[in-house]
């Protein structure tokens, strides 16, 4: 039981209700994350805004997934797990490429995710050299930090909250 009670579209304010509303017409249902940031109308904008702005980065679907794969097992958020388990495989990843990717192993920026998160952005100059020689250019570097940032506010929320996960469940 999440320790947060979550927003419905019912109890929603004025000013949530149309971000909720729109949520839930773009993923098909209204996930519990969205409702639960909803009690703190300035996380749900904020959230909403930057996620909508790093959708438009130069990291392919597959990429981004591989990002938030490996963010999410570093911060063990089972929530996200979940999600981005679904949100992946609809972006084309095959199940054995989900799991590599979790541990930071499916391709470099699956790596660099697992180890900027993992190092809390400490990162070495072999681990830097390493995801440039493997094509992230700096561009790239900077996109995926956005991605690990705007990530690990929603793996600390439900990390915190409880978040009750309503995707197929995984084994975490």
């Amino acid at each position: 039981m999440s320790r947060i009670a979550p927003i419905t579209l019912e109890t929603a304010t004025e000013a949530t209700r149309p971000t909720l509303e729109g949520v839930q017409k773009k993923i098909g249902f209204l996930p519990n994350l969205f409702k639960t940031l909803a009690v703190a109308p300035a996380a749900l904008d904020a959230y909403v805004q930057a996620s909508a702005t790093l959708g438009k980065t130069s990291l392919s679907a597959k990429e981004k997934e591989a990002v938030y794969l490996a963010t999410s097992q570093v911060n063990g958020c089972d929530y996200c797990l979940a999600a981005h388990t679904l949100f992946a495989g609809k972006a084309g990843l095959a199940a054995e490429e989900i799991i590599e990717a979790r541990h930071g192993r499916l391709n470099a920026f699956a790596t660099f995710a697992h180890q900027l998160t993992e190092n809390r952005g400490h990162l070495s100059d072999e681990q830097i050299a390493a995801a440039r020689a493997a094509g992230i250019d700096d561009k790239k570097i900077i996109e995926v930090i956005a991605i690990v940032a705007v990530q690990t506010l929603t793996n600390y929320l439900n990390n915190t909250a409880l978040t009750d996960i309503d995707f197929p469940a995984i084994d975490a």
